[in-house]
């Protein structure tokens, strides 16, 4: 099955035409950097840099981060349609997969918590998000490092 989806017309052209694939990678790249950059901008604020802007001002930053997310999934499914076979036995690809996975998890987490907690600590300060913030921006970061270890050292074998 996964050499069917490598081997179908659409991820032919991505593979092999000309802007297929530069695309497909600028467009995640895209993504994933407004992901992470506004993820950091909202944990700097949490850490107590940019005291000017209100706690509950960051709850804006999150459709922003839910758009990229949607965006950096399609485009990460696009550019895996290319190589299935790869990825699946690519070690780093299966880091970076969980570390997505846990990241998404944390960002709806600490957004529920956000929203509710974020009038109260433009009252009082943020007592105890740093359990949610130094988490989100490690598991990010880890997404970082996975990826580039998927695009530059090719395959690794799983286990």
């Amino acid at each position: 099955m996964l050499a069917s989806l490598e081997n179908s017309p659409f991820s032919a052209w991505v593979r092999e035409s000309l802007w297929g694939w530069p695309v497909a990678l600028t467009i995640h790249v895209l993504g994933t950097a407004l992901v992470i950059g506004f993820v950091l901008i909202i944990a700097l604020r949490m850490l107590g840099l940019f005291e000017t802007i209100p706690y509950a001002s960051l709850s804006r930053l999150f459709p922003v981060i839910w758009v990229a997310f949607a965006i950096e999934c399609l485009s990460g499914v696009v550019l895996w349609l290319t190589k299935p076979t790869r990825y699946v036995a690519d070690t780093a690809f299966a880091l970076k997969i969980t570390f997505v996975i846990i990241g998404f998890g944390l960002l709806v987490s600490f957004y529920r918590l956000l929203k509710h907690q974020a009038a109260a600590w433009d009252a009082g300060g943020a007592p105890g998000v740093i359990r949610f913030v130094i988490p989100t921006v490690l598991v990010w970061c880890g997404v970082l490092v996975a990826a580039r270890l998927t695009a530059h050292l090719g395959a690794l074998p799983v286990g």
